[in-house]
């Protein structure tokens, strides 16, 4: 063992302050990312005196969950505003703030090494919990303050540009989802002279979903897409696949690919739909937890879950920006949550049919072409950042890392 490594019992200390006083009103959970969630509980009638109050620079943390989840939820809080967690959380702070800092140990916390080195210490503890003393205990390297300060500087600078990176990515896809609703549901695209065509007198004609501009048409998604139309069959000579599970992607973030070895591994009976390129994949369980996304180059042997319903555009000029921002437009998701919401299924669940039913109005060439550019540049642009993103979380990770070999 190196000669830097402490334990971080030497550096830390218990605080037991309790809202007593009820000033303090916001209560927070603590989330296995490692950050502040508001929280879900229901507190009234609660009896609030006995909830901790946390202060800057403050540390709680959920001894019970390493057991559970493989991971110890612990947040340093860095704003000023006091804020109440669970009487089960201990609270913490550092003895002396210019020995080691509050940010250089936040960064220990967040390290897989450490989430590992709890679970363990849960695995070996009578009670099947991390316990206060085992966090004491802890060793790990304390440079100077100097050197810690110097750390976190580099790591903030990778962590504000991937917080940059993730506000980028869901403006893109606001204003993706907003440019469709003002053309294609309130048909206020620019008319010849750039105006907002419905409000500045555009030509409308009835049709069985209301007044529509002239020379577009009702369609249902179904005319513009193939749906399911690709299976994994014992013809195909793969040797290895990448899996994509429903829980493994929300709102368009893939978090997770499996890749498994067709002649050694178990292979979900569901691993059967093969996708490529623009193809959209929705979740048919609970539209409403947004478990869809559309695949940008996906690799030859890359397969999804039969509970996805995979949509293929089919139609001149359709794109797959359009028809995904068809089908995850929120009124869209509403209803289709509404009806899952009415099955018979174990869980609230749709069919593909009832996604190819969706009724939307099929613009005139000149329109969904220029639309279609539009949408694939922003498309294009988030895919973009999400790579960065990756790239910028792997360099995050290896800096992790290396705290393990950090000496003066």
């Amino acid at each position: 063992m190196k000669a830097n490594y402490k334990p971080i019992g030497d550096y830390i200390k218990k605080v037991e302050r309790r809202n007593r006083d009820l000033k303090v009103t916001r209560l927070l959970g603590l989330s296995m990312t490692k950050e502040f969630r508001e929280t879900t509980s229901n507190i009234i009638g609660t009896d609030m005196s006995v909830y901790r109050v946390m202060s800057k620079y403050q540390f709680a943390c959920d001894f019970m969950s390493p057991i559970r989840v493989n991971k110890l939820p612990v947040v340093l809080k860095l704003d000023d505003e006091p804020n109440l967690v669970s009487p089960a959380y201990p609270v913490f702070e550092i003895k002396d703030r210019n020995e080691l800092d509050p940010e250089y140990l936040m960064m220990w916390f967040r390290r897989t090494e450490f989430d590992r080195y709890a679970t363990f210490k849960c695995d070996a503890a009578i009670r099947g919990g991390y316990e206060w003393a085992e966090l004491c205990e802890t060793l790990i390297p304390i440079p100077s303050i100097s050197k810690q300060k110097e750390i976190v500087k580099e790591y903030n600078v990778i962590q504000n540009r991937i917080t940059l990176n993730q506000q980028l990515i869901k403006k893109l896809e606001e204003t993706a989802q907003a440019i469709y609703k003002q053309w294609f549901v309130d048909f206020e695209f620019p008319d010849e002279n750039g105006k907002p065509y419905k409000s500045s007198g555009g030509e409308m004609v009835e049709s069985e979903l209301g007044e529509i501009p002239v020379g577009w048409e009702v369609k249902i998604v179904g005319d513009v897409v193939k749906c399911n139309s690709s299976t994994l069959t014992d013809r195909d000579k793969f040797e290895t696949i990448e899996y994509l599970d429903t829980s493994s992607i929300t709102n368009n973030e893939i978090e997770g690919i499996q890749s498994l070895n067709l002649n050694e591994d178990e292979i979900p009976s569901r691993a059967k739909r093969k996708v490529s390129h623009n193809d959209i994949i929705f979740s048919t369980v609970r539209p409403n937890l947004r478990h869809f996304g559309i695949l940008r180059n996906p690799k030859p042997n890359m397969i999804v879950s039969t509970g996805f319903a995979v949509l293929k555009p089919d139609y001149p000029n359709i794109c797959g920006e359009l028809v995904y921002l068809l089908i995850t437009n929120e009124e869209n998701l509403q209803s289709l949550q509404a009806r899952a919401e009415m099955s018979v299924s174990t869980y609230p669940s749709i069919n593909p049919e009832d996604l190819l039913n969706i009724n939307f109005v099929l613009p005139i060439e000149k329109i969904l072409l220029t639309a279609t550019e539009i949408f694939k540049s922003q498309f294009e642009l988030s895919d973009n950042l999400k790579k960065e993103f990756k790239v910028l979380s792997e360099l995050k990770n290896l800096l992790l890392s290396k705290l393990a070999t950090i000496e003066n």
